[in-house]
């Protein structure tokens, strides 16, 4: 599902000359790793950021500390402002950022293993939820990388449908 995922998002941005980037917490670069998988992604993928710690979340992003400390980095909002940040750094059209709870541990109550925040858009307008993926750490990671790759492709999908 993955690569046919991506050679759709491909063909959109190859089409209308735009480009995409990421920025990875939990998913540990797989989505760029999925992305520059086909051959020629280089002319649609620019780059992709892996910002495993609070701290490269800040200093990368610019992410507020504040935001990381008060709602966790994995909260809607700090994965919001990752993709801000990097939409700001970046000459891209399109970003995707997420941050999650893989497991084994570090899960809580209230954000339990899998629990995976997911920001997708553009600097005009964009989305972020939270998902609660289930299995061990490769399958959390893998929902969590196909989730990614399909919001993005029906953002492009139907923004490539209204122009």
């Amino acid at each position: 599902m993955q690569e046919q995922l991506v050679a759709k998002i491909a063909d959109i941005l190859k089409s209308r000359r735009q480009t995409l980037t990421c920025a990875e917490s939990c998913t540990g670069g797989g989505i760029s790793y999925t992305l520059t998988a086909i051959p020629g992604s280089s002319l649609w993928f620019e780059q992709g950021i892996v910002t495993y710690s609070n701290m490269a979340k800040a200093r990368w992003l610019g992410v507020d500390e504040a935001l990381i400390v008060e709602h966790g980095a994995v909260s809607e909002i700090v994965v919001s402002a990752m993709l801000d940040g990097l939409l700001a750094r970046t000459s891209c059209d399109y970003g995707i950022a997420v941050s999650g709870i893989a497991g084994p541990s570090g899960g809580t109550t209230q954000k339990p293993v899998g629990t995976v925040c997911i920001a997708w858009g553009s600097v005009k307008e964009h989305s972020v939820l939270t998902y609660l993926f289930r299995g061990d750490r490769q399958q959390i990671r893998e929902q969590a990388i196909t989730q990614a790759l399909l919001n993005i492709y029906r953002l492009l999908e139907n923004s490539a449908n209204t122009v």
